[in-house]
């Protein structure tokens, strides 16, 4: 019935076995993808920063700081002095959670009616602060069980911890995704944009007019990526204007900085869809290999699932995602006002992303057509 078939067959099982680039992706991405989503997707948050400021000193507070670390929920980072040294800590992102144990805590335990300690939750990442609250109320909860069964002639509940969270009370999710959004648009567009230009440049023939030109490849990386920029700023522009005033999501911090550092970013997606255009030879492979980078982009960078609750291999494969650490920019500026001090090492980063990836497009693309 179909003479022709197995011809026809044969004919593209050997063209794709001499694609050999395009049929590791299609072998090799799925591979990658469900080892990301499998690793990535978790969402029981455990071993959340906390800092401790006990003013207390007793061995009754030191029992009730043993408790809570002791749920595996908080993982005690450091000791303060003081609330503007905690403050400081949650602001910078260097704790997620802190845990005040005041004066009286030995005392009011023990003669008052009811003691209280304070926790203080970042509250910016909805889904990890409720597993911080949550974990709170239990600790509460068994303390003072624990009392009353030695102390029977307790009336009440000896022991009240009140939560604070900050950044977000509401715990509002859109407080959380929205400014995530602007980092993933941005790096979604521009890399998938940016990774084709080469390679549209080589199928059309237009290489070629490039190429006995006497424009030096440092200049026509530059100046692929240079208009691109422009389109970047007005994408974030219109994203930030929707979640403002649609979404309601705060603006506290300073929108220069915030817009200085996403040009830095802007920078190192387009130079990362650059590199890409100079690794494959037709769009198709250039699209391939774009979306192969997202979906990893996305689950490792903090953008929907907390960094907190995966393995730490995956947490250090995150580190190497520029968008892991703009989103702790955009999060930070918008949702808790912070500034350069408390984010210059991101700055940093992403600047050295910036420079390394252009200077790594420039070395491996040649003005030649083979």
């Amino acid at each position: 019935m179909m003479p022709h078939f197995w011809p026809m067959f044969r004919k593209e099982f050997i063209q794709m076995r001499r694609d050999r680039l395009t049929l590791a992706m299609m072998i090799g991405v799925p591979v990658l993808q469900l080892l990301a989503f499998g690793y990535a997707i978790q969402t029981d948050v455990r071993n959340l920063p906390t800092v401790v400021l006990d003013e207390s000193r007793t061995p009754e507070s030191r029992d009730l700081v043993f408790a809570f670390a002791n749920t595996g929920n908080f993982r005690i980072v450091g000791y303060v002095a003081g609330r503007a040294d905690l403050d400081h800590a949650i602001a910078r992102g260097e704790a997620q959670a802190g845990i005040v144990v005041p004066p009286q805590y030995a005392r009011d335990l023990t003669r008052g009616p009811r003691a209280s300690v304070q926790v203080i939750v970042d509250a910016s990442d909805p889904l990890a602060s409720q597993s911080a609250i949550q974990a709170a109320a239990a600790v509460a909860q068994v303390r003072s069980l624990e009392i009353l069964t030695r102390e029977a002639g307790r009336a009440q509940l000896p022991l009240e911890v009140r939560v604070r969270p900050r950044y977000n009370p509401g715990l509002r999710s859109p407080v959380f995704i929205v400014p995530g959004l602007v980092g993933v648009i941005l790096s979604m567009t521009l890399v998938i944009i940016t990774a084709m230009a080469v390679v549209r440049e080589r199928e059309r023939g237009t290489l070629e007019q490039l190429i006995v030109t006497p424009i030096t490849k440092t200049e026509l990386m530059l100046g692929k990526i240079a208009p691109y920029v422009a389109v970047g700023l007005v994408q974030m522009t219109a994203v930030l204007l929707l979640g403002r005033f649609v979404f309601a999501v705060p603006l506290t911090g300073d929108v220069v900085l915030l817009y200085a550092v996403a040009l830095l970013f802007i920078i190192a997606s387009l130079a990362l869809g650059l590199f890409v255009s100079t690794l494959v030879r037709t769009q198709q492979q250039a699209m391939q290999a774009s979306f192969g980078f997202m979906l990893p982009n996305i689950l490792l960078s903090g953008f929907m699932f907390p960094r907190q609750a995966m393995p730490l291999l995956f947490q250090w494969l995150g580190l190497l995602v520029p968008l892991t650490h703009f989103l702790k920019v955009l999060r930070g500026i918008l949702l808790k006002g912070v500034g350069v001090e408390a984010l210059w090492p991101q700055i940093l980063i992403l600047t050295a992303f910036a420079t390394g990836l252009i200077v790594l497009a420039v070395r491996r693309f040649h003005k030649t057509l083979d």
